[in-house]
């Protein structure tokens, strides 16, 4: 498989409205260390609810470490909406909606269609990517199905080895 977004390489242009007011460019974000991208699966999503909840736990460690979060769905603003109620996400995280699917595309996510009523027609599997301040990819997890998604402590942890270590994005070799 060929991938279309690697690290080094300028990340995909993501611009999405946000639950509760404003929106979110990465093209404007201004992170200390990292802009961490986390795309989850939806309102629909059990997995996606517990794992957004454990982002909610790590807000405070990432900030310390200097990246800042967006959770993004291809949900639309009811949806997402009724997404940061229902799962208390509270304020601190911002969910960002309206992905389209030639973005979700363009960064690299798997579509599925729906297999039941709870579930919209099409939607993006999950994905989580840390992008440094000048717009690069430097990390990225795609996955195909909502298990398997990286610990969000243990990758907490990592950033201190990559930020004592400057360790450089890997991945590049063509």
């Amino acid at each position: 498989m060929t991938r279309t977004i690697q690290p080094g390489q300028p990340a995909p242009d993501l611009n999405v409205d946000l639950v509760g007011a404003g929106s979110f460019k990465l093209a404007d974000a201004s992170p200390e260390r990292f802009t961490m991208v986390v795309f989850y699966r939806g309102l629909h999503c059990p997995v996606c609810r517990s794992y957004n909840k454990a982002l909610v736990r790590q807000l405070d460690a990432l900030a310390e470490r200097g990246v800042e979060v967006v959770a993004v769905s291809m949900d639309d603003e009811d949806r997402a909406t009724t997404t940061v109620q229902d799962w208390k996400l509270g304020e601190d995280l911002r969910v960002g909606y309206g992905l389209t699917e030639e973005s979700a595309r363009q960064w690299g996510l798997y579509i599925s269609s729906a297999i039941s009523d709870s579930e919209p027609a099409t939607f993006a599997e999950p994905g989580l990517f840390l992008v440094r301040p000048d717009g690069t990819l430097y990390y990225a997890a795609v996955n195909s199905m909502p298990w398997g998604r990286p610990d969000l402590e243990e990758l907490t942890k990592a950033l201190d080895f990559i930020i004592d270590k400057d360790y450089p994005a890997r991945g590049m070799a063509t």
